[in-house]
């Protein structure tokens, strides 16, 4: 039998040879991210501002990632369901959010136990934008002013006002408007945007309050009426129309934020990625232009920027929520 010596292992053999060991075992996980279809999880019915700007997104971001991005609806408890959803998901990248303010910082507050955290319990991942509410008239109520409509709830007693759910930003902004200006509305809850958009018109309901995105064409043609929005500044797509800054109702200011969250510890690699591509897609100057036109002001930001902007959201609006007493 002949025995042979092993040949001597240099350092940078040895160098090489670890170098391709890690390769080979942390490289395959999402060296490869995306190689299937990517799921973005929206919290709300077809129709509404999420599932609009959802779908410009994924249409954009599968061109730049070179795989499917579809969008699947997943709506209820205030946004929540289809959070938890996403929570709970495997953080491999294939399952993410459109997030919002009602599934991130107020749907979770308005149950009894927090059903998870929303600042730890997702990876944030791309600030998309923002668009204030609107508190909108059927054209057949007559109300034309917010003060139109203050008088005729005080003159009557009461006064219905639709959002596009329970738990819904427009729901949440209806009860702090009750609560600061002691007006007593009462909230028809719709699945949606859109059926709550069909009974405003035939004026089954007198007044609704959402998120400006959806609306715009209906206040152009007329057959919806804005009365306030919801921001800090006047909507360049409805310059006529006043905010609660200068109706004097501070306290009554609220804007809807977008952005694109994942399950918690998400890979840094997928993050950095997908953070580059949603920014790299509100830089088109036709997605801008299209989002200014669904009253949405486009932001591309930093991952940390939105993390902490995130934070900023749930420790201010968190105990708003709570202390309104809001229950789904």
């Amino acid at each position: 039998m002949i025995h042979t010596r092993p040949s001597r292992l240099t350092r940078r053999d040895a160098l090489q040879i670890l170098a391709a060991g890690i390769a080979s075992t942390a490289l395959p996980a999402f060296a490869q991210w995306p190689d299937r279809a990517i799921k973005i999880i929206v919290t709300f019915p077809p129709g509404g501002s999420s599932d609009v700007l959802a779908r410009v997104m994924a249409e954009q971001l599968a061109k730049k990632l070179g795989q499917p991005v579809v969008v699947d609806n997943k709506p209820g408890a205030g946004g929540t369901i289809g959070g938890a959803l996403v929570a709970s998901s495997p953080a491999d990248g294939y399952t993410l959010m459109l997030s919002n303010t009602t599934p991130i910082a107020l749907g979770p507050f308005t149950l009894d136990k927090l059903p998870y955290d929303p600042v730890t319990g997702f990876t944030h991942v791309a600030y998309l934008g923002a668009a204030p509410l609107v508190v909108m008239a059927s054209k057949p109520s007559g109300l034309k002013t917010f003060a139109d409509f203050e008088a005729l709830a005080r003159k009557e007693g009461r006064i219905d006002f639709g959002s596009g759910g329970p738990g819904s930003v427009g729901h949440i902004h209806g009860e702090l408007l009750k609560k600061v200006t002691g007006i007593n509305m009462v909230h028809v809850p719709y699945r949606g945007g859109a059926p709550m958009t069909t009974d405003l018109i035939a004026n089954t309901i007198p007044v609704g309050i959402d998120v400006i995105t959806s609306y715009v064409p209906f206040f152009k043609s007329g057959q919806l009426v804005p009365l306030a929005v919801t921001g800090t500044q006047r909507s360049p797509l409805m310059p006529d129309v006043p905010t609660m800054v200068e109706l004097r109702q501070p306290k009554l200011v609220l804007e809807n934020f977008f952005g694109l969250s994942g399950p918690a510890r998400l890979p840094p690699d997928v993050v950095t990625r997908l953070n580059a591509a949603c920014n790299e897609v509100l830089a088109m100057p036709e997605i801008q232009k299209k989002l200014t036109e669904l009253g949405i002001v486009a932001k591309p930001e930093t991952v940390a920027v939105f993390n902490g902007f995130v934070k900023e959201q749930v420790d201010v609006l968190g105990p708003t929520v709570k202390g309104a007493g809001i229950k789904l």
